[in-house]
This record gives C-alpha cells, structure tokens and sequence, in this order.
C-alpha cells in the first residue's frame, strides 16, 4: 500500500464521504504451538492478496502492522461496508472457507485457545476524520483514497474535519432548503 517514492510538504488525504476502516488481526497465545498460528498468520495474507487482485471487491488499501511480537493485525480501508459484507459472506472467496474450517474445528473441541483472532470495523462519516502526512510516500487513508496538498482541505485539522465533498454539501443545502419550507 505505501510506495516508496516521498511526496515533499504535507498532504492529507483525498477521501470524499464515509471512509469504512476494518481492523483484523490474530494474537499468538502459544508461541510453542506453531502449527496453530501459522496457519492463521498466513490465511490473513491470502485474503489481502485475494482482494488485491479484484479490485471491484472494495478493498482500497491496506496496511500490516504489529501491536507486539504477538499480535499482527491489517488495517484495511473499503470503498463500503456493503462491498465488505459481501466479501465476508462469499462462498467462492478464501475469508468464507476460512470461517468454515475454523467453525468445524471450533465444534470438534479442535481449538485449543492458541491463537486469538479478531475484527473491528468502523464506518467514519464526513466530517469525523481528518489526516495530514508531511514528507511521507502515500500511507494509510491517503494511499487508499489518494491524497492532495494539505492546503485544499485546511492547514489546521479543525478545518479538515469542516470539509464537505460536494455531494454532502449539496444534501446539506438541499436538506436547509427543504427543512426552512416547512
């Protein structure tokens, strides 16, 4: 997701309307029990690949990070929630099979808490994130959404966090309009 290539000054990101943000991620419970983890470890990365190479699934970037030599997780941005629902719950797709297999297990007595797994999924309206990257290769939501110099949205996040696409200033005025006629 992030290049390598440094965008000079301070950018913020270009995302227009709600931004959908899904954390997912496993901890390692027992480092001993490798043949538990791996596993896990590596079925995470063949999802993001999965959706890497069908961009029309919704998934518009995404970053690996680690929360501790024991917990991995991916910070995934969506073009919507609807776009994830349906990747979650497709049967041709590997997060579907993936749910398969750990649910048999899981009623078998076959999980042996070794590893965790674990979501949050957020859906940030307008108006409610802001971003600003100084001298950093497009990351995170930037990379996701693109980015623009910082001066098109507000130098001060108060005024990044005012901004509007145009769509939602539209349906605010629309919605004034209507609103003061009754």
């Amino acid at each position: 997701m992030s290049g390598t290539r440094v965008t000079a000054g301070r950018t913020t990101a270009a995302a227009e309307g709600d931004v959908v943000v899904l954390l997912i991620g496993m901890r390692v419970n027992h480092f001993w029990a490798v043949h538990q983890w791996v596993p896990v470890f590596f079925a995470m990365l063949r999802m993001v690949r999965e959706l890497e190479k069908e961009p029309r699934r919704g998934l518009l970037g995404r970053v690996l990070l680690t929360a501790s030599p024991r917990t991995y997780y991916v910070v995934q941005y969506w073009e919507s929630k609807e776009k994830l629902y349906v990747y979650a719950s497709a049967p041709d797709m590997f997060h579907h099979k993936a749910w398969v297999i750990i649910n048999r297990k899981e009623r078998a007595g076959g999980l042996r808490q070794h590893v965790g797994i674990w979501h949050e999924t957020y859906v940030v309206p307008e108006g409610s994130y802001e971003s600003i990257y100084a001298d950093m290769p497009p990351f995170g939501l930037a990379a996701a959404h693109g980015s623009l110099p910082v001066e098109k949205r507000g130098r001060r996040a108060a005024d990044r966090f005012a901004h509007r696409s145009p769509r939602a200033a539209a349906e605010e005025t629309e919605s004034q309009i209507g609103g003061g006629a009754g």
